[in-house]
């Protein structure tokens, strides 16, 4: 494969869509310190799968988008494409049928990485798989030489330099098989111990539940005997609590009649409470009107004493104001007497400082007048000086631009003739196509199109057949589906029902005698007779298990009669003649039936007398029409006579045995039915099935040979795009080349002309700057004299002005402090007249104070509550009578309803006696029912005296040899069965997976074999290779690869080199640049053995000199035949061995485009 394109957008500081176009076989890229021309190998490198972000010169992996700069903002995405050419077809996998191979990977700031190969979206694996054994591994990619990766090679461990040697075997695809069979094997080991553990655990399960199965069956007859028990014991209970509740109603009674007798003295008792009570609410009212006339006159009494107490306070309030007022007066008068002195002091002063003030801005004013003119003479100067300095910039900027243009002009004249030479021996040998070649491909390809459009008519007409064939198949496939399963549903239910019919017959006792007998084949009755739809429950209610009798042998009943059954059995003779009905309208049972057999004459002894109704509402109705001994029935099963009703319920074996006969019936004649269907259907599907398989293999056989022309046709397209591509790559090319020359040739003249105006530009400005410079000496010695005197003018000034200032400041305090002082005196005068004002106030509302009327009007108000008082305790004592007379009253109640209480509470004792006798009465029958037990039975056994205690504790014996069993597993026996099933399935997998064990490790030593044999011929080859490029490289010396270890696939690979004339003993001893010629050695023996698709060198040729510079470019251009590189370099030698120049500038901060300049004038304007 060859690399035709790289294509940026948002990756680092390419953060416009670049397409960088990789023409030839050596592609410099050039351009100046941190434009970022390294940021496309790391570009490179990414794409390829790299997931270090260290790799990238980087923290994270998200620092490869662009994070934005001064004036751009940070983008969202980074892609990264590269485009190579695989038209010799040696991608590896199902890529090698593509022309050209697109590379893609795509980073958003969320942190999902998507890879794209031909715009399909791939696995990481997918894409690194591409590139395997090529040199461009993520990990020992040595086909990727980074800045100072060179010098890292040939100092690495001797483990990385085995990568490199590993990754030129092409054995990573085999490290990769080795490690999924390691990791398989690892995974089959830990099952197989899984299954031993489990085997094993298995082992003791089994043995546990050989116990616990004979633990079960001791459990089940514990629980017999305890279910025997419980049954006594609640019937017990239940006889015990019968008489508790006879004898607690009897107690019920007696309590109930002494309650009444009582109740009624009290109801009398309640009565004279109830008068009593009146009474002495009229007394509390009386109380209670005495007492608030009294509350009252004591209330007015506390009023006249609490005003006679404050008009006391109030005067002596407005004797201690009066007092104070007067001093405040005083201390008014004293303040304003020294303010007022105060103020004289301060008028004299601001007399004086006022003449001092006009003398200090006279002087101001005149220091004042003398600045603005030498102000101006330094200004005058100052421009003097800036404009000559200006000047002189001026001449020296333009001299050294000039110097520059001529420099860069014979630069340029220099890189010029070279471009016209190398372009013109390039023209020359551009090859020839060959177009009478490209003519026979042509018509082979117009010939396959032809037959291609035919097959695929014949390929779509087939296509469009299938899904009808499909479709037939789909639905016959459903309607055997659906068939088989309702066959199946109608035999499980056929099974079910045989197996219950089957049951019937489930007494071994009555088989081995009807066996002994040779009676066991005889025909049982229900199996004779057809019952009319409805009316089988009322034949089995009437003849219960007389159904189930056995038809008379001919000629064994007399043997049969001398042997009497073990179980209950009847027989009825088949051959019976029906006989004529009784005269009655009523329907008979046996008109229902039919007979499938016999003439049926031997049901009319059973149910000959047996009429039927068509419900129980009706046969009550007919009742009375019965002819003596006769029944009557209904289809519930209910039988009536003339004067009993006994109600149907099953309670046999036999009960249903006619309707699941008919039921049988029916389903075998459904089943048959459906067994037909589905072999109708099994064939129809057979035959579809045929159809659509050879309609299947019909379409496969004219899909391949479609894929086989359109491989062709493909291939044949590409050959023609290829031959076209070449003609006219050379026809562009030749164009190019002549473009270029003519351009060259007037870019040659145009320097020389600008070379020789730079001369003479360059000339005339050192003249006139040294003119420049004397003038310029002049004037600064001018602005230093006008300087010097301007810093005296300004120093007086200041010193007059701060004068000035200090004076006006004193006034204005002055002025100040006399206002201050103005304001005191008059708020001073205000305040004493406003105090004369209070003292005024304050002695008339002393006069006016008098107590003589309230002392009078406080005499009347006691001598009021006085008499209250009096009335008041008369009420009281009345009062307190009737309160006495209303407690012995309430005494004598409590006294009767206390002896009610006992009474109450002795009757709801035998109310809940009673209650909970007949709660326990109500539990032990629905327990006995719960144990389904049959009373009748268990008295009948219930031995005399037996009494609750001794059958608790019989009970509580047998439940603690039930708990003494401890946890008893009843499901033990299946669980064992299950539990023997998995362990001989276990022992089937454990030697499964010891063959699988085998069969890998056998995988792994066949893999280090090969890897071993493999990396062996590739450590000799590289060896020899490098031995011969470092000889070439150096002019001689010697240089050999050398293992570290005995074991191949394990030993470390290091470098021994020593250069012409030195005897180094150790590769750390070289120089910068012997280290890189030597590394660059092994790289390249690398690629003599395996050829990368291309290699990206980043400055490797930083540490060398000259002449190792050219040995590395001739090496380089020779490598080129067979690898394409891509190199960054700043040395001008290897510049001129690469076929294309790509540059790499920013322009704009921060972000890095490629442009075509003209590299000696790039070079240039750096250095400016």
């Amino acid at each position: 494969m060859r690399l035709t394109a790289i294509k940026l957008a948002g990756f680092k500081s390419f953060v416009d869509p670049t397409h960088i176009p990789i023409v030839g076989q050596m592609v410099g890229v050039v351009g100046p310190n941190g434009c970022g021309k390294s940021n496309v190998i790391d570009a490179v490198r990414w794409v390829l799968g790299e997931s270090q972000a260290k790799q990238l010169r980087g923290a994270s992996m998200q620092d490869v988008i662009f994070n934005g700069s001064a004036t751009r903002k940070p983008v969202s995405r980074a892609s990264v494409e590269l485009v190579f050419d695989n038209s010799l077809g040696r991608a590896a996998g199902q890529w090698t049928q593509y022309a050209e191979i697109s590379v893609k990977r795509v980073l958003n700031r969320n942190g999902d990485s998507s890879y794209y190969v031909n715009n399909q979206h791939v696995r990481r694996r997918d894409l690194t798989d591409i590139f395997l054994g090529t040199g461009l591994g993520t990990k020992t990619s040595y086909a990727i030489i980074e800045q100072g990766m060179i010098s890292r090679i040939i100092e690495a461990r001797p483990d990385e330099l085995r990568g490199f040697l590993e990754e030129a075997a092409g054995i990573s695809k085999y490290k990769e098989r080795r490690r999924e069979t390691e990791s398989r094997l690892k995974d089959t080991r830990e099952n197989l111990l899984r299954v031993d553990d489990i085997r094993r655990e298995l082992t003791e399960q089994i043995d546990r539940l050989q116990a616990q199965a004979l633990v079960a069956q001791q459990y089940h007859t514990l629980q017999s005997e305890l279910k025997n028990a419980q049954q006594m014991l609640w019937l017990v209970k239940k006889r015990d609590a019968q008489a508790a509740r006879e004898r607690f109603a009897r107690q019920i009674e007696d309590t109930g009649q002494q309650i009444g007798a009582q109740t009624a003295q009290l109801r009398q008792t309640e009565l004279q409470i109830e008068e009593t009570r009146a009474a002495h609410y009229a007394a509390t009212d009386a109380l209670n009107t005495a007492q608030s006339g009294f509350y009252t006159a004591t209330a007015e009494v506390s009023r006249l004493e609490q005003s006679l107490r404050h008009l006391a306070d109030t005067r002596a309030r407005l004797a201690a104001q009066i007092h104070n007022l007067t001093e405040q007066r005083d201390s008014l008068e004293k303040q304003h007497n020294d303010m007022t002195a105060s103020l004289a002091q301060w008028q004299q002063r601001l007399q004086e400082t006022g003449a001092a003030l006009a003398d200090a801005e006279i002087v101001f004013a005149e220091t004042s007048d003398t600045l603005p003119g030498v102000e101006s003479l330094l200004a005058d100067t100052q421009r003097r000086v800036a404009d000559l300095q200006r000047e002189l910039s001026l001449c020296e900027q333009s001299r050294q631009i000039d110097e520059t243009h001529y420099q860069h002009s014979a630069k340029t004249l220099q890189q010029l003739e070279s471009r016209q030479t190398r372009l013109t021996h390039e023209q020359r040998g551009l090859p020839q196509p060959d177009r009478a070649a490209l003519g026979v491909v042509e018509a082979e390809l117009e010939t396959l199109t032809e037959t291609l459009e035919t097959l695929r008519e014949q390929t779509d007409t087939a296509q469009l057949h299938l899904p009808a064939l499909e479709a037939q198949r789909q639905q016959l496939r459903a309607q055997l589906e659906q068939v088989t399963r309702r066959l199946h549903q109608a035999e499980g239910q056929l099974a079910g029902l045989n197996k219950i019919q089957a049951h019937l017959d489930a007494d071994k006792q009555l088989d081995g005698w009807l066996k002994q007998h040779e009676l066991a084949s005889l025909p049982r009755l229900w199996q004779q007779i057809e019952v009319e739809a409805g009316w089988e429950t009322a034949l089995e209610a009437v003849l219960r298990e007389r159904v189930n009798a056995l038809a008379e042998p001919d000629a064994q009943m007399a043997g049969v009669i001398s042997h009497i059954p073990p179980s209950r059995v009847s027989f009825y003779d088949p051959n019976a003649a029906r006989i004529a009905p009784a005269n009655t309208t009523l329907p008979r049972l046996l008109d229902k039936i039919r007979w499938k057999t016999g003439q049926g004459g031997a049901l009319a002894d059973w149910i000959g007398e047996v009429y039927v109704a068509d419900n129980a509402t009706a046969a009550l109705a007919l009742r009375g029409q019965l002819p003596a001994n006769a029944h009557l029935v209904c289809p519930e099963g209910h039988v009536f006579t003339r004067h009993t009703l006994s109600f149907h319920a099953e309670q046999s074996a036999v009960q249903g045995v006619l309707t699941r006969q008919k039921e049988i019936e029916r389903l075998t004649a459904e089943a048959e039915q459906w067994a037909v269907q589905k072999e109708t259907l099994a064939q129809q599907l057979a035959h579809g099935e045929d159809a659509l398989r050879h309609a299947q293999q019909n379409l496969s056989v004219l899909r391949n040979q479609l894929n086989q022309i359109q491989q062709r046709q493909h291939q044949l397209q590409m050959d023609i795009m290829r031959a076209q591509q070449a003609v006219e790559r050379v026809t562009q090319r030749s164009a190019q080349i002549t473009a270029e020359l003519a351009e060259v040739e007037a870019q040659v003249e145009q320097e020389r002309i600008e070379q020789q105006a730079a001369s003479e530009r360059l000339r005339e400005h050192r003249t006139q700057a040294d003119f420049v410079r004397e003038h310029l000496d002049d004037a600064r010695r001018a602005r230093s004299d006008a300087e010097n005197l301007l810093n005296q003018k300004r120093e007086a000034q200041r010193l007059s002005e701060r004068k000035l200032q200090e004076i006006r400041f004193t006034l204005q305090s002055c002025d100040n402090k006399i206002n201050d002082l103005n304001n005191a005196i008059k708020v001073n005068s205000e305040n004493k007249d406003r105090l004369s004002e209070q003292l005024a106030q304050l002695s008339a509302e002393q006069a006016r104070i008098d107590e003589s009327d309230q002392q009078a009007a406080l005499q009347h108000a006691i001598a009021v509550r006085q008499t209250q008082e009096h009335a008041l305790a008369s009420r009281r004592n009345e009062l307190e009578a009737a309160s006495a007379q209303l407690r012995t009253l309430e005494e004598a109640r409590m006294r009767l309803e206390q002896g009610l209480t006992p009474l109450r509470n002795r009757m709801e004792e035998l109310r809940l006696s009673e209650q909970e006798s007949r709660l326990l009465e109500v539990q032990c029958e629905e327990q006995l029912g719960v144990l389904q037990a049959d009373e009748t039975a268990l008295l009948a056994s219930l031995e005399k005296g037996a009494k609750v205690g001794g059958l608790g504790a019989e009970i509580a014996r047998l439940g603690s040899q039930i708990e003494a069993l401890g946890a008893v597993n009843l499901a033990a026996l299946e669980e064992l069965q299950r539990a023997q099933q998995r362990e001989t399935y276990l022992e089937a997998q454990g030697g499964d997976l010891n063959q699988a064990i085998a069969t890998l490790e056998s995988a792994i030593q066949k893999i280090d074999g090969e890897t071993r044999e493999l990396l062996k011929t590739t450590f000799d080859t590289v060896n020899q290779s490098m031995s011969e490029l470092f000889t070439t490289l150096f002019g001689g010396g010697q240089a050999q690869l050398i293992l570290t270890g005995e074991e191949l696939l394990d030993a470390g690979v290091q470098v021994f080199a020593q250069p012409p004339g030195k005897k180094n003993s150790s590769i750390h001893l070289l120089s910068g640049g012997e280290k890189a010629l030597t590394a660059l050695s092994l790289i390249f023996a690398l690629f003599k053995l395996t050829p990368a698709p291309f290699c990206l060198l980043d400055e490797v040729d930083a540490p060398l000199d000259d002449s190792n510079t050219e040995r590395y470019a001739r090496l380089v251009k020779q490598m080129s035949e067979q690898v394409q590189f891509l190199f960054i370099t700043h040395n001008r030698i290897t510049m001129e061995a690469a076929h294309q120049l790509i540059g790499v500038t920013m322009q704009e901060s921060g972000v890095s485009r490629t442009v075509t300049v003209d590299l000696e004038l790039a070079a240039s304007l750096a250095a400016v």
